[in-house]
């Protein structure tokens, strides 16, 4: 890196003198040529230029935020530590000292004239233009950079704007922690709101999410107190009896079943038969109680898990199989002292183990040695679940390999996986070849596969000198992990190694493909993208392909009327079907379930699409290569020399492919193909924009499907509500007042059918999102024979809409809020997608 790559500064020198008067004053007492002459300056290094890089930048944050003084400190700074830079760099620098201390001057002068008007108004605070959204993000800035108070101050501005205070409270939090004692925080915020123009609901919802926070760093009596105060403004608030009880320091559990006894779920005399019971059939107490006197595994569980102050876990015949953690255990030992290691979580560096006495310190203590992590997460379980779960585990592999472990790092945990083939024989850099890269890369991408997620972010950040990694999952980013910069080169050489890319190339863009076999997990492969970013490093997302297979039809959780639909166009012998909506709606997988719907023997399928991500067994399938001209619209023109029955083509991108398309579905031809465009009418009208014949188009169209991808509602937590007045006028607003009454739902909702929404903090099964899994929202859009009419006379989009709805289509908005109203999905997921 060149010394003139550091010329990030206005080289142009202002034409009034006073700007520059200090500056002036201090060259005038300069020598003439620096104390180092160039020839004994020793070169910077490309840490060295990458960190003056990174204050430099500092600095012009400050000054574009007013902290004149901090940035004036940093430049000088700069001077200080580093006499071997440019003359020319140190020239920029002393001109913007210059500057800036004439700015500091002038402002100190100004402040001293503050009329009464400037005091009110920096009294009343922000009553700017800058909106809430750019202060919040203001606001995150300062944080990053450590500036606290800065950061405070930011925060407290929105506090009683429109901006949600579920995402600021908990923001807010985590600065004051860094500078004020846990107790003094819950004082800091009540200042900070007192006063504030909060209705009962916003007051409760902010206490309470500052409760969770007090909860995660384990301060559970103040948590305690501020669940009190909530329930205080709102006995009703959503679980807020049970938070108290979970938190409250002076509510003692004295046994496994004193919360039994206390809410009177079972008497001491059922207890007493109970621990008879289990001594004759050698099972336990817990089991006996379920059988004997119908008491709820839930209630149960609760009890052990207030006694023992952990959480607690259930069999589920789904749950993964960690053969990393039970290589090296025997399943009769495991059977004789009711534990089991149940997974690993990367981000925290620790296992999970169940056990059926979590207070057993002999247990324990044998744990920990037999584990060899410095991190265990105990969580409680009835014996026959445990059990249940070890013979689930071995019942995968009754011959787990064994595998030395090594000494645990704080930063990557001690879980190696044992390859189904043998490592890529190709040379690695030296910071790559250390075990602990190779190990944290797959234990990335084991509990990625795990989680269900879609892509994998790598995100090396010179400013917070972290290197972040973020899951996608259902389809929305959410951090994983920070872990050191220094390693930030090491994963990336090891992501390009495994992916058969250049490690040497750090400038361009690569893409690549891992095809990931560990013991434990199904085999699947990656798409790997590798791009360049600022401070010498490179971001890499990867991309987890489905298995090979395609979804039923069935599975896409289409209405009745769509689903009929569907299947009778895609039953045609001829004609052009089309499936639209934005990147990552989901169209790819749908245009595989209709074609794994007609994906017969007698039926030939060539699809070409860019790139290839689902395989099914009878489809031949053909990869655009844009590079080497092979593009759709030639991959096109050879299908049709090929002897199809039925073409799917991954994107109608311009006229010529659009054209050969509906010249495939009037020659005798079902064509597929996909779209981006936002509702079905709007596709039509795309099309003709296209210069398409609209003669030709109408014969060859059968129907155009407009989908999103809404999040569902984890099952076991969801939870129900009846909504109020407002809330239910705008339901019927959003789905069309005059088309109401199809939902057959009426004010006020019956407590038989309620909607439900997302529980505020989910659960460990959905990892506390309240979503788990995603569900299509529908619009099609069949081409009846009016439709054809319109198309015809390229009629505008809103009477193709129009004729649409007076033939039973529905809208994406109407679709989402039938899935609402079926409990599948709540209010703000539709929103979020359709809206």
């Amino acid at each position: 890196m060149s010394d003139s790559e550091y010329k990030i500064f206005d080289k142009k020198k202002t034409q009034d003198p006073s700007d520059n008067k200090v500056f002036l004053k201090e060259k005038k007492n300069e020598p003439t040529k620096n104390t180092l002459s160039e020839k004994t300056k020793k070169a910077l290094t490309e840490e060295e230029k990458s960190l003056i890089n990174k204050e430099i930048k500092e600095a012009e944050f400050y000054v574009h935020h007013g902290l004149n003084n901090e940035a004036l400190e940093l430049y000088e700074k700069i001077l200080k530590d580093y006499n071997d830079i440019s003359t020319e760099l140190i020239d920029d620098i002393k001109v913007k000292i210059g500057q800036l201390k004439t700015k500091i001057k002038d402002l100190d002068d100004d402040s001293q004239e503050l009329t009464a008007e400037d005091v009110s108004w920096l009294k009343e605070g922000w009553t700017g233009e800058e909106s809430a959204s750019e202060i919040f993000d203001s606001a995150l800035a300062f944080k990053e950079l450590g500036l606290f108070k800065e950061a405070v101050d930011e925060f407290t501005k929105i506090i009683n704007s429109d901006y949600p205070s579920i995402k600021v409270i908990p923001e807010l939090a985590k600065c004051l922690f860094e500078v004020h004692p846990p107790a003094l925080v819950i004082n800091k915020i009540e200042e900070i709101i007192k006063g504030k123009e909060l209705s009962d609901k916003d007051m409760a919802d902010i206490k309470y999410t500052l409760g969770l926070e007090m909860e995660k760093r384990n301060y559970k009596d103040l948590a305690s107190e501020i669940y009190v105060s909530v329930k205080e403004i709102d006995p009703a608030y959503d679980q807020i009896e049970s938070k108290i009880e979970s938190t409250q320091p002076n509510r003692n559990y004295d046994s496994r079943y004193a919360y039994l006894l206390k809410n009177n779920k079972v008497s001491v005399e059922q207890l007493q038969k109970a621990l008879a019971q289990s001594k004759k059939v050698s099972q336990s107490v817990e089991f006996c109680l379920m059988q004997m006197f119908k008491v709820q595994k839930e209630d149960i569980l609760q009890s052990l898990s207030l006694f023992y102050k952990c959480s607690y876990r259930i069999f589920l015949p789904d749950i993964p199989v960690p053969f990393e953690l039970i290589k090296n255990l025997k399943k009769p030992f495991l059977l004789q002292n009711n534990w089991v290691p149940l997974s690993w979580e990367i981000s925290e560096g620790s296992v999970e183990v169940v056990i059926d006495d979590p207070g057993d310190l002999i247990k324990t203590d044998n744990i920990y040695s037999l584990m060899k992590v410095k991190k265990i997460k105990f969580s409680v379980g009835i014996k026959e679940d445990i059990e249940s779960i070890i013979s689930h585990f071995f019942q995968a592999d009754s011959t787990p390999a064994k595998v030395e472990v090594e000494e645990a790092d704080d930063d990557v945990a001690d879980i190696e996986f044992d390859e189904e083939k043998e490592i890529d024989e190709v040379g690695q850099e030296e910071n790559e070849a250390s075990g602990k890269v190779v190990r944290f890369v797959d234990q990335v991408l084991v509990s990625a596969y795990r989680k269900n997620v879609s892509d994998i972010h790598f995100e090396p950040s010179v400013l917070t000198k972290k290197m972040l990694i973020r899951f996608r999952i259902d389809g929305v980013c959410q951090e994983f992990k920070k872990v050191p910069l220094s390693l930030a080169r090491g994963l990336l050489s090891r992501i390009k190694i495994m992916s058969g890319l250049d490690i040497a190339e750090k400038r361009m863009p690569q893409d690549g493909k891992i095809k990931f076999k560990r013991k434990g997990i199904p085999p699947f492969e990656l798409r790997v993208a590798t791009l360049p970013t600022s401070g010498g490093y490179e971001d890499s997302v990867l991309r987890i392909l489905a298995a090979a297979g395609a979804m039923p039809l069935d599975d896409m959780g289409l209405s009745e009327r769509n689903a009929n639909v569907l299947k009778k166009i895609i039953s045609s012998p001829y004609g052009l079907i089309l499936v639209v909506g934005p990147t990552g709606s989901g169209k790819t997988t749908s245009l595989h379930a209709a074609l794994g719907h007609i994906n017969k023997p007698g039926v030939k399928i060539w699809t070409a699409e860019d790139p290839v991500e689902i395989t099914q067994e009878g489809l031949r399938q053909v990869q655009a290569q844009p590079k080497i001209g092979l593009d759709f619209a030639r991959i096109m023109r050879a299908f049709l020399r090929a002897d199809p029955d039925v073409i799917m083509i991954g994107e109608m991108r311009d006229h010529e492919t659009a054209a050969i398309g509906i010249e495939a579905s009037l020659t005798g031809h079902l064509v597929f193909s996909t779209l981006h465009t936002n509702s079905a009418p709007e596709t039509i009208t795309r099309l003709l924009d296209m210069k398409l014949n609209p003669l030709n188009f109408s014969d060859a169209f059968l129907g155009v499907l407009a989908q999103r991808l809404a999040r569902r509602l984890c099952k076991g937590c969801k939870e129900s509500y009846l909504p109020t007045q407002e809330e239910f006028d705008d339901l019927v607003y959003h789905y069309g007042e005059e088309h109401f009454e199809r939902t057959g739902v009426t004010f006020p909702m019956s407590e038989e059918k309620p909607i439900y929404r997302a529980k505020k903090g989910g659960c460990d099964i959905c990892s506390n999102t309240g979503y788990k899994g995603r569900l299509g929202v529908h619009e099609l859009l069949e081409g009846t024979t009016d439709v054809k009419r319109l198309i015809k006379r390229a009629a505008p989009t809103e009477e193709i809409f129009k004729q649409g709805i007076i033939e039973g289509m529905a809208t994406l908005k109407q679709d989402g809020i039938h899935k609402l109203f079926n409990g599948m999905t709540d209010f703000v997921e539709i929103k979020r997608v359709c809206m």
